[in-house]
């Protein structure tokens, strides 16, 4: 595989607060926040923890992250894995543009989601990419840098959290080949969820052999997707 180019340093990134008091970030050039304006940690929560994480009855769990971003959703994966005693996460959160350290270290996640437990979100981001890095006796993390549709997937993956930009703001993200290359990689009861309703996303999901279905999404959001194997 290709190194990845490094990300043009002409994008900005500002600091926001929303609804629900946590951070994103705002990419003006695009016209884009990371999360909902309506509640950050709270879209997270809903979205890849509540209807994703939570409907998997088993305790070993792959994830695949689609967009590490912020590490919002690997820090709450991390934190819904310490409340099951059996529980042995295997974490792996694809990402072509890794945040800047000033950007990292202005999100007050750990603040609001953790406030007793520093160190986690920082582990997360200083954890060296491209090899399994132990976090805690219950979360292994193994970052890939580079693009969803060029880099080597894992296979045997549980569940998919499919967080990129929106289609409208990155349409090379949201493609048949990627969505097909998906279904091969996920073990069998796999879920994919995506804060995504788009009826054009819904039905390359299904042309790729998925079960989909329109559920609640969070505050702010009256749809989003999750897809079965």
């Amino acid at each position: 595989m290709k190194p990845e180019p490094d990300e043009p340093a002409h994008i900005r990134r500002e600091i926001r607060q929303t609804a629900d008091g946590s951070h994103t970030l705002f990419v003006p050039e695009i016209d884009e926040h990371y999360h909902s304006v309506n509640g950050a940690i709270q879209e997270s929560e809903h979205v890849f923890i509540d209807a994703g994480l939570r409907r998997l009855p088993k305790e070993k769990i792959r994830i695949l992250e689609i967009g590490f971003g912020t590490g919002l959703n690997a820090l709450l994966t991390l934190l819904e894995a310490e409340k099951r005693e059996k529980a042995q996460i295997t974490y792996h959160g694809v990402e072509r543009y890794p945040l800047p350290a000033e950007c990292i270290a202005a999100l007050n996640y750990e603040e609001k989601a953790c406030p007793g437990r520093k160190g986690l979100f920082g582990a997360l981001h200083t954890a060296p990419w491209d090899i399994p890095v132990r976090i805690t006796n219950r979360f292994i993390l193994y970052k890939i840098r580079g693009d969803s549709n060029r880099c080597e997937l894992p296979d045997s993956i549980d569940l998919v959290y499919f967080d990129a930009f929106a289609p409208d703001k990155q349409p090379e993200m949201w493609n048949q080949e990627l969505f097909d290359t998906l279904h091969k990689h996920m073990a069998g009861g796999g879920i994919l969820t995506t804060y995504c309703a788009k009826g054009s996303v819904r039905r390359m999901m299904e042309k790729a052999g998925y079960s989909v279905e329109r559920i609640p999404g969070p505050p702010g959001k009256r749809e989003m997707l999750r897809a079965r194997l």
